[in-house]
């Protein structure tokens, strides 16, 4: 299968490129994870419980939705040819919805605006992705592809952090909020879901402005509505052309449900298990995202040195002895080491998978494959979280419940090994 690229694209405009990543981060960062996800779960949802639920479910409805339809607007941006146009009225979709998370007040009487705008949030930004992904094996080389996909990564990490701090330190941590905020209305914490919507607006105009893309093939929407469907039907009938494609996506599902199951269940295991409270499970959280940017840039040299294939192997590899570490420590600060050093291998695992799949899809269906790709990360998404959860419970340990994460990566680890390298220009065994 031919992978070959491009000639790069200038610095400014990979550059540029990468830091829609910062800007997207934001929201996952600070809506997702952290702020919003916490604000929702106390002051909106009617207790812990239920909340938990509410968001569990609204978080999945979406990422459903995305599977189901990632790969089919992809088949229809393959036709028109241009990329930005949908990352740009995607973003919109997620920058609107997320300004609007401000009219949140902290009551169960918002509940079912906060859910609506958080679903239309997730499907935006996520949606924005599958093209900006795509964009990257026209802007650089085969073998500058993996430096710049990890860099950009690592600037993600980044850019999440940053603002997350901002908002932390500007509007939340704070005697007397900026703006004569009413802290009793929560409009200091509601704030930072303006401040993510201004972020991620901001830092996403230099890709529309200095980043190239594909010229328009022409094509209006209603036929590339039609087309794109055949598009996807055939490629669906012919699957065993895109038989490496296609382990290779089985081995991302399976590995990538394990490191969302870490990120999901990671800050109740070190308070379950190691008696850490809120503020110190946050400071871990920094600390995991910091490590997982540090080492998507640092193994971003390796990707384009030793090829996306290997890149994953080896992260695989520090994934299941880190992970192993942790679940047989027993005193908090070993926890801290290992759990930091996993951080290192979270990064690089996610980076070269973008890299691998921007240089073994072929380019007329890139769009498409980066459908797909999306749809891998998404279709057994529930499977770790519930196995981990049903686990724990049967057998009465965290540690023991946590231990599924392993055999997943260990599994996704063995099929990689199925998976072929892919130089710039050939796909080998």
């Amino acid at each position: 299968m031919n992978t070959k690229n491009e000639e790069s694209a200038s610095t400014k405009a990979l550059f540029s490129w990468a830091l829609y990543d910062w800007a997207n981060s934001s929201f996952f960062a600070v809506i997702q994870t952290f702020v919003f996800a916490t604000y929702f779960i106390q002051s909106v949802a009617e207790n812990d419980v239920i909340g938990s639920n509410q968001w569990g479910n609204v978080i999945s409805a979406a990422g459903l939705l995305i599977a189901l339809v990632g790969p089919f607007l992809g088949a229809i941006a393959d036709q028109m040819g241009r990329r930005k146009p949908w990352i740009f009225a995607f973003s919109l979709m997620c920058i609107f919805a997320v300004a609007g998370l401000w009219f949140v007040g902290p009551s169960n009487e918002y509940l079912f605006l906060a859910l609506v705008l958080i679903f239309i949030s997730t499907v935006g930004s996520e949606c924005a992705i599958i093209f900006y992904n795509a964009m990257l094996p026209n802007l650089v080389s085969g073998k500058k592809m993996g430096r710049w996909s990890g860099w950009a990564w690592g600037l993600g990490y980044a850019g999440g952090l940053v603002c997350l701090v901002v908002a932390l330190f500007l509007f939340i941590n704070v005697d007397q909020p900026p703006f004569g905020l009413d802290k009793a209305a929560a409009e200091h914490v509601r704030a930072t879901f303006l401040l993510v919507a201004i972020w991620y607006l901001i830092f996403s105009i230099p890709l529309f402005l200095n980043t190239p893309d594909e010229p328009r093939t022409g094509i209006g929407i209603n036929k590339a509505v039609k087309n794109g469907w055949k598009q996807l039907k055939e490629s669906i009938q012919h699957i065993r052309d895109y038989k490496d494609i296609l382990r290779f996506l089985i081995a991302r599902m399976i590995f990538i449900d394990a490191l969302a199951t870490v990120f999901a269940f990671g800050g109740i295991y070190a308070a379950g298990t190691f008696d850490m409270d809120e503020k110190q499970v946050l400071i871990f959280g920094i600390g995991l995202n910091l490590t997982a940017g540090l080492g998507a840039a640092l193994f971003a040299w390796i990707d384009d040195y030793m090829g996306s294939r290997q890149t994953i192997l080896i992260s695989l590899t520090g994934l299941i002895i880190t992970t192993s570490a942790v679940l047989l420590v027993a005193s908090s600060f070993w926890f801290w080491v290992f759990g930091l050093t996993l951080g290192i291998f979270v990064g690089p695992v996610q980076a070269a998978s973008r890299t691998y799949m921007g240089r073994i899809a072929p380019k007329e269906l890139r769009n498409q494959m980066f459908g797909l790709f999306a749809l891998s990360g998404k279709v057994t998404s529930f499977i770790g979280p519930f196995l981990v959860g049903w686990l724990t419970f049967v057998a009465g340990s965290q540690r023991i419940g946590m231990s599924v994460i392993i055999v997943l990566f260990i599994i996704g680890f063995l099929l990689m090994l199925r998976v072929p390298k892919v130089t710039e220009g050939a796909t080998t065994v």
